[in-house]
């Protein structure tokens, strides 16, 4: 957050913030061990499994996820007493935000004032809702106005503001001059809080997943059996979170003013996430070796492990069908109206990125020929191979994701899924990652037909060709396949896989019913699920030419549903009382 004078912590306050994350990091780093052989065995298995056969896809495009950088002069309330001051800021493409006393200071490589990762912020755009906002993070028991410290400032009518705020962190207040330059700074800083916030969810790293997984496993053990957005972010800002989550109410800011608490708040976020990142470090040697260790020996045991693994789920699979039948009933009436919510979100969201996509093609092939010269027309490739990193272009793909927020989280909410945000952004990014693929995929396409030879007539009617081919391999409807990892051999993680079946056959009934299909299976008649390391997440002989719906159609349902068995009534039951009593004991 920029450089301070000194923090509101003491010397002891500080060692015993060290002490809470090395605790947590100790109660974390045994499960993140075991969820490591899990998902290497689900990279393994996934590597060496079944393949569909080949068809035709799109090409993966190779630019890593970013945001296009921004930057423009803004005013920031800042300083002690705080007041307005003109900055001028820069919106790295890693999404972390800069500010500076003036542009020349940027270009002269000065330090800049301060700066902000934008993992876990909230955008507002409105003085208003700002101020409710702060209202409810802070209200005075006391009833004394005086008590809640006002910014004069704040209350001082701002034209273009662009508020940012974090639960635990400082927030950040600027202004823009008009509302073109408050809209484009606002398209940006939405770009960088969503690609700071699924690094982990976009990584295909077994780690990752590794670590995703033991994080839950650590709440379930704590007594959240929900699903929430605390694992946006990076993993060191998620094991933060987690203990800031844990340890505030035990802090007694209660009653603070807004001030002081913000103050104190963010010097606590900073000490913890200092101490996180470094306990990370840490651990990373250990971690790479036992990677490698691991890589060694599955591969030449895999049969036998796939075999044990399907003995033990049958066994309990038996053991738990009853309680497992009588809870998803509580879900039956409710996953019609999740599906269909999903998929039209989905679906309305995809359709968009068609829409782009043909348009971008139409524009191209419109300035080939008014003007085929050389310059202009790699100007004009130039930007349409950026068209997925176009905040303002991509904003009408994503404004359909942002539209199920509020309906879904009224769904969900009563089976303890808190986690929209995740959803918002996994299929913003999802919407992002297939324009990315499509561009790759039509300029490749397009090198390939177009030469030399070729009048400028000619030249466009070959892209239209190839804009139709892109079109026909980009689906109307596409998913992610959701890698949600793998327990290997543990009576918890199997468990946890005969549950996940038995769930994914009433998706993938559900879906069917939505898409029309026909000749439904019934989910009845077949529960069990062969453990994900046979392709993650669901590739099951389930559906229309063998494919699992409820792994290729939804990277959303998925996770909803997932979260509405996990969930329970609440985030603080386990909806499982019936659990066999070698759960959570090695069963190899």
């Amino acid at each position: 957050m920029g450089a301070r004078p000194s923090s509101p912590l003491d010397a002891e306050q500080q060692r015993r913030l060290r002490r809470q994350a090395d605790a947590l990091l100790r109660s974390l780093l045994p499960r993140y061990r075991a969820q490591l052989a899990a998902s290497v065995l689900a990279q393994v298995c996934e590597e060496l499994g079944p393949r569909e056969p080949a068809r035709a896809q799109l090409l993966p495009s190779k630019k890593l996820p970013r945001v296009r950088e921004h930057r423009g002069p803004l005013s920031q309330l800042r300083g002690r007493p705080p007041r307005w001051q003109p900055v001028f800021c820069v919106l790295r493409g890693d999404g972390r935000l800069e500010w500076f006393s003036h542009r020349e200071e940027l270009e002269s490589g000065g330090r800049p004032l301060g700066s902000a990762a934008l993992t876990g912020y909230t955008l507002l755009t409105s003085q208003r809702e700002y101020l409710r906002h702060l209202d409810a993070l802070c209200p005075d028991p006391s009833g004394d106005p005086a008590q809640g410290e006002p910014d004069p400032l704040l209350h001082a009518p701002v034209s273009f503001p662009l508020f940012l705020h974090h639960p635990y962190r400082g927030h950040l207040r600027f202004s823009a001059a008009t509302r073109e330059a408050q809209r484009a700074w606002k398209l940006a800083l939405q770009g960088g809080i969503r690609l700071r916030g699924t690094v982990l969810q976009r990584s295909p790293a077994p780690a990752a997943r590794a670590f995703l997984d033991a994080v839950r496993l650590h709440r379930q053990h704590r007594g959240h059996f929900g699903e929430d957005d605390v694992t946006l972010g990076s993993d060191a800002e998620v094991l933060t979170a987690l203990l800031m989550r844990e340890r505030l109410p035990a802090w007694g800011l209660r009653g603070a003013g807004a001030g002081a608490r913000a103050e104190l708040l963010d010097a606590v976020y900073t000490a913890v996430l200092a101490r996180a990142s470094a306990g990370l470090r840490a651990f990373q040697p250990e971690k790479d070796e036992l990677l490698a260790s691991l890589e060694r020996t599955i591969r030449p045991d895999l049969d036998q492990t796939l075999r044990l693994r399907e003995a033990l789920a049958g066994r309990l699979r038996a053991d738990v069908q009853g309680p497992l039948e009588s809870c998803l009933c509580r879900v039956d009436a409710q996953l019609p109206q999740v599906t269909q919510t999903l998929l039209s979100t989905v679906g309305a969201t995809l359709e968009a990125v068609r829409t782009l996509l043909a348009q971008g093609v139409g524009r191209l092939c419109g300035h080939l020929r008014e003007d085929p010269s050389g310059p202009r027309l790699r100007r004009e490739v130039y930007v349409f191979g950026e068209m997925p990193w176009d905040p303002a272009l991509m904003q009408k793909c994503y404004r359909e994701a942002a539209r199920i927020r509020g309906r879904l989280g009224q769904q969900v909410a009563p089976f303890g899924f808190l986690g929209t945000q995740s959803l918002v952004f996994g299929i913003q990014d999802l919407a992002q990652q297939l324009m990315a693929d499509a561009v790759a995929t039509f300029l490749q396409l397009a090198d390939q037909c177009l030469t030399t030879a070729l009048d400028r007539d000619q030249a466009a009617q070959q892209l239209e060709k190839v804009r139709g081919r892109t079109l026909k391999e980009l689906p109307s409807i596409e998913g992610a396949v959701l890698a949600t990892g793998s327990q290997v051999l543990t009576a918890e993680g199997i468990y946890e896989d005969v549950v996940r079946g038995a769930l994914l056959q009433r998706i993938d009934r559900e879906l069917m019913k939505a898409l029309g299909a026909s000749n439904t299976p019934d989910p009845q008649a077949d529960c069990q699920e062969p453990p994900r390391d046979q392709g993650v997440a669901g590739r099951r002989e389930a559906g229309p030419g063998g494919r699992a719906l409820a792994a290729d159609w939804t990277p959303g349902a998925l996770l909803v549903c997932r979260a509405l068995v996990r969930g329970g009534a609440s985030t603080t039951e386990d909806p499982f009382k019936a659990r066999p009593a070698s759960a959570g004991r090695k069963a190899a």
